[in-house]
């Protein structure tokens, strides 16, 4: 089974490059993912576009739990690039499911087969998630009893590790994984980056927008409990909510409205009974 990922709250003065929210944050800027992708695959992209996910699509992505960090089209090319901070198991399934919702979304757009664009799926880890070593692990589709015949369905899933950066030939792309592992900005690139993280972090609609996610993954959590198990909050997860709170209330909230938002009971904001 994949392991699931327990809901914690980070502070925002804590977060890095590779904690999903800022990841897609920060890929969610042309230049920078433009860039990224560059160095990554060596190829040349003609420009950026973050196209909205067509409806009938939508709800998969909500209810299996899939949400793609950073969806980016270019002119003959769609990727979807993640970012994974904890380890996960099956892998390779997972690229699966997101391949398919990559075709599906062209094809709701009334794409011909024969239309689909070329993709990737790309994932950058921490750690290495086959335990070969490798700072990158590309698959495409060959055939098993004659590796000269190509399916040539234009597919490509790229999964790097950064834990292995050491090993990783080109210099630019070993800095980069190193910049996502250590966090320590030695290039041109992962400055531009590392300063648009701390900018990041000052901006209103960021923290806003991140507080609500917490929320969510919070409120995910809470369904995903057993059925029955109703002694209530947990210590650990009680000063998680108090946190969120007190941190709500640091942008000019009431002690109501920031207790009303994490879901807990004033009290433990203002210590009273």
């Amino acid at each position: 089974m994949e392991a699931t990922r327990q809901y914690e709250f980070k502070p925002i003065d804590q977060l890095v490059f590779s904690d999903d929210f800022m990841f897609g944050a920060v890929m969610s800027e042309p230049k920078i993912c433009k860039e990224v992708l560059e160095l990554l695959l060596q190829i040349k992209i003609d420009h950026i576009e973050y196209p909205e996910l067509q409806k009938p699509i939508s709800p998969f992505y909500s209810k299996k739990g899939v949400r793609l960090d950073v969806y980016v089209a270019g002119s003959d090319k769609v990727f979807d690039v993640e970012c994974q901070s904890y380890r996960i198991e099956s892998i390779g399934k997972r690229t699966r499911y997101y391949q398919a919702m990559l075709d599906t979304d062209s094809l709701l757009k009334g794409a011909d087969y024969s239309e689909l664009k070329e993709s990737y799926i790309i994932f950058i880890c921490l750690d290495d998630p086959f335990g070969f070593g490798l700072p990158a692990y590309t698959f495409e589709r060959k055939c098993r009893e004659n590796a000269l015949v190509d399916l040539d369905d234009e597919t490509h899933h790229v999964i790097f590790n950064a834990a292995a950066y050491e090993k990783e030939a080109n210099p630019g792309i070993r800095e980069f994984l190193s910049f996502v592992r250590n966090n320590t900005a030695e290039s041109d690139l992962t400055r531009e980056i590392a300063n648009m993280v701390q900018a990041k972090k000052f901006e209103q609609t960021f923290v806003n927008e991140y507080l609500a996610w917490n929320l969510h993954d919070k409120d995910v959590e809470r369904r995903g409990r057993k059925e029955g198990r109703k002694e209530g909050l947990k210590e650990g997860e009680r000063e998680r909510s108090v946190t969120l709170a007190r941190k709500f209330m640091s942008m000019g909230h009431t002690a109501e409205e920031s207790a009303a938002f994490a879901e807990i009971d004033i009290s433990l904001l203002t210590g009273q009974k």
